[in-house]
């Protein structure tokens, strides 16, 4: 994440450089990259509460398992969600986004739907939850300014925001309703972690595909 940091920050990310950096897709996408890498800390080191781990017993309790100890919800199945949706799909979203935006743009369905996902039980009167703090104060304001700067894209606009949060949902959908079919033993356990693996291709079909017809060109670079 640092490694990142330092390229957003000293470097020079972006996919159109005619543009200032805060309003280019492609680095607006590497920033969401490293924001879900922080937020990835607080879920599973160190949440705001000082809790370590903590993410994994809250999923628990989401599914009925008050006791973590008692939780048949395997650990490989965090490592098999984490790695391919934010240190796989993120770089490469940012990366074909240098050519297609819409591609970009659709990373950041993860980022919004993710953020519900926090807030939403928050509100109802769950209180705290691990990564509901980087929610708030990252994830909702990036994903609000980037679709601020998609409005205003050629290319993009409304109907890249509707593939972009449909994308998200779908993909929360399958994390989801896999793991119940594999509590509810329908599902096995390779072929838990299989699909959690194959998700955020569905990310980039439904959220970048869809768009290819309205950013076929590559964005203006300057040499």
């Amino acid at each position: 994440m640092l490694i990142l940091l330092f390229g957003l920050i000293r470097g020079d990310l972006r996919g159109d450089r005619s543009v200032p950096r805060t309003r280019d897709i492609v680095w607006l996408t590497w920033a969401a990259t490293a924001a879900y890498m922080l937020h990835q800390f607080e879920e599973h080191g160190v949440d705001a509460q000082g809790v370590h781990y903590a993410f994994r017993g809250a999923l628990c309790a989401t599914f009925g398992f008050a006791d973590p100890a008692e939780c048949s919800i395997p650990e490989s199945f965090i490592t098999a969600v984490n790695i391919p949706v934010v240190w796989i799909a993120g770089p490469v979203c940012a990366l074909l986004g240098r050519r297609w935006p819409a591609i970009a743009f659709g990373y950041f369905g993860v980022l919004a739907i993710n953020s519900i996902a926090h807030i939403a039980p928050a509100i109802a009167g769950g209180g705290y939850n691990p990564g509901l703090l980087t929610s708030v104060l990252i994830f909702l304001p990036l994903s609000f300014w980037t679709m601020w700067v998609a409005l205003q894209r050629p290319g993009l606009g409304i109907p890249a925001i509707a593939a972009m949060l449909l994308g998200g949902v779908i993909l929360h959908a399958v994390l989801f309703l896999s793991l119940k079919a594999y509590l509810d033993g329908r599902l096995g356990a390779y072929a838990l972690l299989a699909v959690q693996i194959v998700n955020p291709v569905l990310l980039v079909l439904v959220s970048g595909i869809v768009m290819l017809r309205r950013s076929p060109r590559p964005v203006g670079r300057s040499p």
